[in-house]
């Protein structure tokens, strides 16, 4: 049975509204620790999506993402520490968020630029210098980052006397930016600029020959990555009303490839799933770090736990949590139509549709 409403399928509706009341519900339900932890999930999913625009679809790989989240954040705290405009357009500090973007968006595509003699493991060297220089360079101005000492802002409240928390404001603020900015990515991906980047990262001998410019379309997958992690960083700064150049140092790019890497690469949803383990997972290891099971101790080492853990999703999910769960999907759906003694139907059209112009086969299983 394939009702529709309004052209979309029933179960694609159904999942929206259970999203829908998940999202509404969260903050309403956790502690302020927790929702500001979710708030802080929002913003790794926009960076990462930027990363899956660049990694996922172009097929440049980029270990220097987070450098372009510390210029955005770093563009938004001292704007606000200079120019402390409080609320435009209901959105703390909301004049520095588009230009934190744009900065980062104009020093990705300077980046991009040099990047295109580069490809493969000689590109993501020169990423990963840029990732190893940002911290030393932040703290080498000082007079202007403020060094070591980093920048303090106001934190944001909630505008007009809405009965919220702080980070329940935060919460809704960064979520509903990171739904925004969601749309153009997707329709980017499924149109003309989407399937050049495709082109390019399957073979560039074949995307010339159909007549697609490698300058052009390599240079801006660079500046739209870096637009978006340079939201990213801006509204992680806000989220913590603080920033310094340690939060920035190779951790963060590394943390960002993880997340695109365990959450699906090349597709769509697979931001969101990594955007969560990037966040959550450090933390319950660090909450199951004096976890033993008879004579068998971590020693209270959380970071081994953490890469057990992805360990073992590398290698029961090598596709990504995303290709997991499609996979489970598809089963599911083959024993209930087996049991209908019907034909198998193919993956759910949901799923489809997210992995629609990436590569279906793998992503799914």
């Amino acid at each position: 049975m394939n009702a529709r409403v309004a052209g979309f399928p029933i179960y694609t509706l159904v999942m929206a509204g259970v999203a829908l009341i998940v999202f509404i519900g969260i903050p309403l339900t956790t502690n302020s620790f927790q929702t500001f932890q979710f708030a802080n999930v929002a913003a790794f999913v926009i960076a990462i999506v930027g990363l899956n625009i660049l990694t996922g679809y172009s097929g440049q790989i980029s270990l220097g993402n987070g450098a372009f989240m510390a210029v955005g954040g770093y563009t938004t705290a001292l704007l606000a520490a200079k120019w402390p405009l409080p609320f435009i357009g209901f959105v703390p500090y909301g004049y520095t968020i588009p230009l934190a973007g744009l900065v980062a968006a104009l020093l990705g595509f300077l980046i991009g630029i040099p990047a295109l003699r580069l490809r493969g493991i000689y590109l993501a060297l020169a990423t990963f210098a840029l990732a190893l220089a940002v911290t030393p360079v932040l703290n080498n101005y000082d007079g202007f980052t403020g060094g070591h000492a980093g920048v303090f802002m106001k934190s944001a409240t909630p505008p007009f006397g809405l009965d919220l928390s702080n980070d329940q404001w935060l919460y809704f603020m960064c979520w509903a930016i990171a739904a925004i900015l969601y749309v153009p990515a997707f329709l980017m991906l499924r149109s003309r600029t989407g399937r050049a980047w495709m082109a390019i990262r399957d073979s560039e001998t074949a995307a010339v020959s159909s007549g697609i410019s490698l300058a052009y379309y390599k240079t801006l997958a660079f500046g739209i990555s870096a637009f978006y992690a340079g939201i990213a960083g801006s509204l992680f700064v806000i989220n913590n009303a603080y920033v310094d150049p340690d939060s920035y140092s190779l951790a963060l790019s590394l943390t960002l490839l993880i997340g695109l890497v365990i959450g699906g690469l090349a597709n769509v949803w697979g931001p969101i799933l990594g955007g969560l383990l990037v966040v959550w997972l450090p933390y319950f290891a660090e909450k199951s770090a004096g976890f033993r099971l008879g004579p068998i101790s971590l020693g209270g080492k959380p970071d081994i736990e953490f890469g057990i853990v992805l360990i073992l999703i590398v290698f029961f999910a090598p596709n990504g949590l995303t290709g997991l769960i499609g996979r489970g999907i598809r089963w599911y759906r083959s024993k209930r139509d087996a049991g209908r003694g019907a034909a198998p139907l193919p993956a759910p059209a949901v799923l489809e549709e997210a992995t629609q112009g990436g590569e279906p086969s793998e992503i799914i299983g």
